[in-house]
């Protein structure tokens, strides 16, 4: 990176790169899509329901060992966080509760079926020269799963529609499509992300990732502003002209911006342990994703929107009215 970028009055051509960008913009999220619709996203607890159990050790234990031991026992893909080196918590699917062995009689009773799997886990994990006690189980149903799932799409909705008509009535309906555009590009690839790895996606994923949605869009609306500022203070410049000029006029405050915030959340993903780390790495790429796309999609999707000074004469006129009045 050369000094350039962070000089106010840089003249660096982004535009003339946009096809490019765009197409590789595309592709990625065509990549994401096919993705999610193929494999899907790996559920954590959260949304599909299971069982709790935390785990303390007389001694340091090792995360890696612990989920061995599970495996070894029969439980399928068990999820284990470490509070420190002798309390962890593990999380065990919904088939681990139903495959549990219990007497017949207390095939509907879910205290019981509850207190046959923490011996399961027990003795899994319980070795002479490491015991382990464990509390009392926590189980979350399927259909709570379900419930917050839907809560979770309902939330990414209302923010959509919330910004939306937002920005068309500080702006234009253009700029408020090429935002929408521009959101739910980085949406979809931090999503689409996480169904490549498949790592656990739970409920602080899903937070992080409307946090990357208002990220990418302060960061959109930020050179957007300047572009609504130099139609209206130049004459003869045109439309590609504004918009490169837009955004290396924002670029150093763009670039700062998200050194500042990526070293903050970097310092999460590295110190903040096992349980912080999906949503520190949600919060890394759609950074690292929304500081590029306000640059190298937002303002070309503007621009194949066809906006123009024109578009934005009405307002200009409106709060030269204001302005007029006593």
């Amino acid at each position: 990176m050369t000094t350039e970028f962070f000089n106010p009055n840089s003249n660096v051509n982004f535009m003339g790169v946009r096809r490019w960008s765009v197409v590789v913009s595309l592709l990625l999220v065509g990549i994401s899509i096919f993705s999610l619709s193929t494999r899907g996203l790996n559920l954590a607890l959260d949304f599909t329901g299971g069982t709790l159990i935390e785990a303390t050790f007389e001694k340091p234990a090792e995360q890696q060992d612990i989920i061995e031991s599970l495996k070894k026992a029969g439980f399928a893909s068990p999820v284990v966080q470490r509070y420190d080196s002798r309390n962890f918590a593990i999380r065990l699917k919904p088939e681990a509760s139903e495959n549990v062995k219990i007497a017949e009689s207390d095939a509907d009773n879910l205290g019981a079926r509850n207190t046959a799997l923490s011996r399961e886990v027990k003795a899994a994990l319980t070795t002479e020269a490491n015991p382990v006690t464990l509390k009392p189980s926590v189980y979350v149903g399927p259909q709570v799963g379900k419930d917050l799932a839907t809560g979770g799409i309902v939330a990414v909705v209302v923010v959509l529609l919330g910004i939306v008509f937002y920005i068309m009535i500080r702006f234009e309906w253009k700029f408020a499509v090429a935002t929408v555009a521009t959101e739910l590009h980085d949406v979809i690839l931090v999503l689409g992300f996480f169904s490549l790895t498949q790592m656990d996606f739970d409920l602080a994923v899903l937070a992080a990732i409307l946090a990357v949605d208002g990220y990418s869009v302060n960061d959109t609306i930020v050179v957007f502003d300047r572009v609504r500022e130099l139609f209206k203070s130049t004459r003869n410049l045109s439309p590609v002209e504004v918009l490169n000029r837009a955004v290396n006029s924002t670029l150093s405050r763009t670039i700062m911006t998200s050194l500042t915030t990526l070293l903050t959340v970097t310092a999460l993903f590295l110190f903040g342990g096992e349980a912080l780390k999906g949503f520190s790495l949600a919060l890394i790429i759609g950074i690292l994703v929304g500081t590029l796309s306000s640059i190298y999609f937002a303002s070309p999707v503007l621009l194949w929107l066809g906006v123009t000074k024109q578009d934005l004469l009405p307002k200009a006129r409106d709060d030269a009215e204001l302005h007029a009045r006593p």
